[in-house]
């Protein structure tokens, strides 16, 4: 599976109070297999259940404060 990195810098809050991240559709697949993984203190990743959308070609990952880490997919 092909990843990519982002930061916490990378999140944006949202009208909902959420923190979102976007990707554009082509730039990570389709978003069928989409995989979150946080990265920990010990710098291991560990899967997370974030909440994932869809809209107007891009994919946006919420969750309740920004972190570090990586989206996995199928290329």
């Amino acid at each position: 599976m092909a990843h990519r990195n982002f930061k916490k810098e990378d999140f944006v809050k949202n009208q909902s109070g959420e923190f979102q991240l976007e990707f554009q559709e082509g730039n990570i697949g389709e978003g069928v297999d989409l995989i979150v993984e946080r990265k920990n203190e010990n710098g291991e990743y560990e899967v997370l259940q974030a909440e994932i959308k869809r809209h107007n070609k891009l994919i946006m990952i919420r969750w309740s404060e920004p972190f570090d880490g990586r989206i996995l997919f199928d290329e």
